[in-house]
Parts: C-alpha cells; structure tokens; sequence
C-alpha cells in the first residue's frame, strides 16, 4: 500500500541558507463577493504557474488583487478556463504565470515561498525524475536575484488532486456553498486522507479541499531524502475509505 506525507519547510535549514522570496504569480483570479452564503473570500494554494495570459486581451483584468461580485468572478473565471488543465476548479484567488518578484541570500537545493510553493533547481528536478518520481511538471520563475550569478530556479506546479476524508470536516460545518464553493472549515489537527479520492501516477500533489496543504508519496519522499533534498520536512498521514 502507497505511503503518503504532508510536505513542509524546513524552518531550520531555510534559517541556515538565510536565502527569502518575496513573490507570487503574475496573474490571478479575484475574490469573490457571494450573494448566497454572503462571504467574500479568495482561497491560497491554487496555482497553475505553467498557464501562459499574455495573449490574452483581458489580461489586466487578472493583475490586481480584489473582490468583485460572483456574476463578475465567474465571468472572468470562464475566460482563463480554456488555458487552464480540464480538471481544473478555479476558485476565487487561483494564480496563474510565473512567479514574479525579488529574492535574497542564499538558497539550498530547494526553497519555499510563503510555504506553499515549491521551486528546485534544473538539476534537481532531472534527479528526481531519473529516480522514477512520476507526475512532476515544472514552470519557469521570473525572480530577480541580487547576485553576479543567480540561480535558476523552477516552481512545481503542484495540482489539486485528492482530498481530506469526510471525517475531517466538522459535523456543524454547512455543506459546500452552491454558488461559490466556499466550504469553510479549519484544518484538522489530524488530517486523514479520503483513499479513494487519491490519484495514481502523481507522486507530487495538494489536497483539494485544502489545497495549502502539499502531499507527496513514499516514492518521493524517498527519492527526496536519496538526493539529501534539505529544506523538505515529512509527516505521514493516514488515509482512510
């Protein structure tokens, strides 16, 4: 049976390479005002760094931060749905192109941004799929370092694909809202995972309905620890149907 972990950064060794990355995608979806359940919110952990809106001509509509009410939302969702993959949900906040900003000091193998996003080296991307990790697609950064030689970074485009079990959601927590999706419970103290919601084929990947969360499997996390990948931190969870 396939061992799953909850990635995380290593504080203690982000602390000795000393290096911090100021940035986020280039694009996004806005907030959303909901006339249904009333909340206004945008989700973090969605991302598709790959999805290219240069060429899109509405493209400035997804530049700045903001609510906007859901017959607007669902809109401009409905104009990057083409350029975004199939499966794709889209919630409220959802970033798009690559990541763009400042970075400083110096970096191991791997770095974090805001302990969610995932960048590695070229290399070390080449490494883990030479050692059979499967699933892994990877985009380019625009980062500005402020160094003669900067390293080249790549963002792991790390897709939604299972799920938190039922359990894990509170029994006073309203079901999903039908206009906007929002389902808004707090993460477990004890996350399980629903079994059956788990991909296969996909050795990197985030929790749907809690997408902040980053899962790998034993495979990678093997594969991880075999090329001394420091910056990952592992905690098993168990996975129930």
């Amino acid at each position: 049976m396939t061992r799953f972990f909850w990635l995380g950064e290593d504080a203690a060794a982000a602390s000795n390479q000393g290096g911090y990355i100021d940035a986020w995608h280039k694009w996004s979806l806005p907030g959303v005002h909901c006339p249904t359940c009333s909340a206004t919110w945008s989700d973090v952990g969605h991302a598709y760094p790959c999805v290219d809106m240069s060429h899109l001509p509405e493209r400035a509509l997804f530049e700045r931060a903001r609510p906007e009410p859901f017959s607007e939302f669902a809109r401009l969702r409905e104009l990057v749905r083409p350029l975004a993959p199939p499966h794709a949900t889209l919630p409220p906040g959802t970033g798009f192109g690559p990541l763009t900003g400042k970075a400083t000091g110096r970096f191991g193998p791997v770095a974090w941004v805001e302990q969610l996003l995932l960048l590695v080296h070229p290399d070390v991307l080449s490494r883990l799929q030479a050692e059979g990790v499967e699933g892994l697609v990877s985009c380019r950064t625009e980062l500005t370092f402020r160094r003669k030689t900067p390293p080249t970074f790549l963002e792991l485009q790390i897709e939604p694909r299972g799920r938190l079990h039922p359990d894990c959601v509170p029994p006073e927590v309203p079901p999903p809202c039908g206009t906007c999706g929002r389902h808004g419970f707090t993460r477990p103290e004890a996350p399980i995972l629903d079994a059956a919601s788990l991909p296969s084929g996909v050795d990197l990947f985030r929790i749907g309905n809690f997408a902040t969360m980053v899962i790998g499997t034993e495979r990678f996390m093997e594969a991880a620890q075999r090329q001394k990948l420091d910056g990952i931190t592992f905690k098993e969870l168990p996975a129930r149907r």
